[in-house]
């Protein structure tokens, strides 16, 4: 199934948290911080929001940093993708 979002909005693909440490120690899944990096899968038309015009800056395939409790998650066919408006996403990772 493929995901097609509306007006301004992106959707993401959280990437992996790291399970070690720099020093090398090994984390569990409860100690790992929440992963703000994430990688563009669908962008939106952009166009007029709220009155204003929207160009899209991002594109598929992107990696951006997200605050950590930003946009809506959904899961679909087993994938946990998350839904966020443009202007939630903080910086592009070059």
């Amino acid at each position: 199934m493929n995901i097609k979002p509306l007006a301004d909005r992106v959707v993401i693909k959280m990437l992996e948290a790291e399970e070690t440490t720099k020093s090398g120690i090994i984390l569990t899944s409860a100690a790992q911080e929440k992963p703000q990096v994430a990688e563009v899968v669908a962008v939106g038309p952009g166009g007029v929001v709220d009155g204003k015009e929207v160009v899209m800056e991002l594109k598929v395939g992107d990696k951006v940093l997200i605050s950590k409790y930003a946009g809506t998650e959904v899961k679909l066919d087993g994938e946990e993708y998350t839904i966020l408006r443009q202007g939630d996403v903080l910086a592009v990772v070059l």
